[in-house]
């Protein structure tokens, strides 16, 4: 397995282990230049959404992935982690509605959590 897929792994199961909701994985390496995954989750409440944030950020950290840049953290109701290669949304239930990335980015490649497990 290659390491940025690797790194996917990691993030999914770092949002698994503190109960993300719905978590979506898009390949966007054909139609983007921006990254080559992203990964859409939400949470629950602004406790849960930063808490999801922190454990993903922590533990891909120890994997040797730095975060680049993160936004709305404050807010918590849409935060956007990049790593590059890997874009992590991980919104409230209502903004996850209303922004619907996963129809935007539609023309990407839906892939399986199971793929990288």
């Amino acid at each position: 397995m290659d390491q940025i897929k690797e790194w996917v792994k990691i993030a999914i199961n770092a949002l698994e282990e503190k109960k993300a909701e719905d978590i979506h994985i898009i390949d966007i390496s054909a139609v983007s230049t921006i990254a080559d995954y992203f990964i859409i989750a939400n949470g629950t409440n602004k406790s849960q959404i930063q808490t999801l944030a922190d454990h993903v950020e922590e533990t891909l950290g120890r994997a040797g992935l730095p975060l680049k840049q993160s936004e709305g953290y404050e807010s918590a109701n849409w935060i956007l982690m990049d790593y590059r290669d890997i874009i992590i949304h991980i919104f409230d239930k209502e903004n996850r509605l209303f922004y619907d990335l996963d129809r935007i980015w539609r023309d990407g490649r839906a892939v399986d959590k199971e793929d990288f497990m």
